[in-house]
């Protein structure tokens, strides 16, 4: 069975940051993710772990200027001095946390610049990160980001993560692989869970095409929570969506995966 941690972000959104480990807990979440924790010292993170037995899966590495459009700085030349400081602020959290996978955003890709000289510029900050990282014990990620929800953003597609993966060449870089995304722009989520899973260190959910609970829309979930087990991944399942309501009422997607594999262990 899958094991699912809640996005802080996206979930709990009526209550603040701070009171969101407890509620994931109370749900029964092992796992939480969040995009950017940085507004909250990181010792006051791992005493919310720690408190509610809450191991944080993922996190996101400072994206730039986020309320100025900037979605991360990895691909954007000129700006690797400003990539490596927040890289160490990551690891920083990292080690506090306790947290073993970081997401280095691409970023948009700026008007006017060559998508070779940005494509540089991402293995190039990627390697020396990656291998920064490694000291560290923690796993890089790379996420491709369908252009509807983010117009412009350099990285795309499965196939482009794992190509830039391998020119990397570094076991401390693998691919975030978000099924929301990944459906957007490509569909054809067995064939492509199959070629890719082996290099990739976590997954997210969302229904598609609205982002609410994976419960409805085009992706058939309980298919994909099976084919998982069938391939043995054992990463975790990032809950990345926006409720349509308050979160636990809409947790019956999960409550009754749960009871599945629980009634599946009795019959074992």
């Amino acid at each position: 069975m899958p094991r699912f941690a809640a996005n802080l972000t996206l979930l709990y959104t009526d209550r603040p940051f701070l009171e969101r480990f407890a509620a994931a807990a109370a749900d029964g979440f092992e796992a939480v993710e969040c995009l950017f924790p940085y507004d909250h010292p990181p010792q006051a993170i791992a005493e919310r772990l720690r408190e509610c037995g809450l191991t944080l899966a993922l996190m996101n590495l400072p994206p730039g200027d986020w309320a100025a459009g900037e979605r991360g700085l990895a691909a954007l030349p000129g700006r690797e001095v400003e990539f490596r400081q927040g890289l160490e602020r990551g690891l920083a959290y990292a080690r506090a946390t306790g947290c073993r996978r970081l997401h280095a955003m691409a970023g948009v890709a700026l008007p006017g610049a060559p998508r070779n000289e940005m494509h540089r510029t991402f293995v190039e900050n990627l390697r020396a990160a990656a291998r920064r990282a490694a000291q560290e014990g923690v796993t890089l990620t790379i996420e491709p980001i369908n252009l509807r929800d983010m117009p412009g953003y350099f990285l795309n597609f499965q196939q482009q993560a794992h190509d830039v993966v391998e020119e990397v060449g570094e076991p401390a870089l693998a691919v975030q692989m978000d099924l929301y995304h990944c459906q957007i722009m490509e569909g054809d989520l067995t064939r492509r869970l199959e070629r890719h899973l082996p290099r990739v260190a976590h997954i997210q959910i969302a229904g598609v095409p609205d982002r609410h609970e994976p419960d409805a829309g085009e992706i058939h979930y309980p298919w994909v929570f099976e084919l998982l087990d069938r391939l043995g991944y054992d990463g975790y399942v990032g809950c990345e969506y926006r409720p349509r309501g308050e979160t636990s009422a809409g947790l019956g997607w999960l409550r009754r995966w749960r009871a599945r594999g629980e009634q599946a262990g009795e019959g074992a």
